[in-house]
């Protein structure tokens, strides 16, 4: 359910959405996501100042919290 909330997110903000991509692996305890989107789209995930992408980790730690998950989201 998480890669799929990072993933939905990150294809509303990008220009080129099927370029984006979320891998998730299992660390332990807790869940990585790792999201890639196309270099051209980078500025508009991370935003001024990286505003944009601590909204979207906030967001999916707010979600995983709920679930009682550990997760971190990696931008690549």
């Amino acid at each position: 359910m998480l890669k799929e909330l990072l993933e939905y997110v990150a294809k509303s903000l990008v220009t080129c959405p099927d370029k984006v991509s979320v891998e998730e692996e299992i660390e332990g305890t807790s869940i990585v996501l790792r999201l890639s989107v196309d270099s051209d789209d980078m500025g508009k995930v991370i935003g001024k100042q990286g505003r944009t992408a601590k909204a979207i980790r906030t967001l999916i730690k707010a979600v995983a919290t709920r679930e009682n998950v550990k997760v971190m989201v990696e931008i690549v």
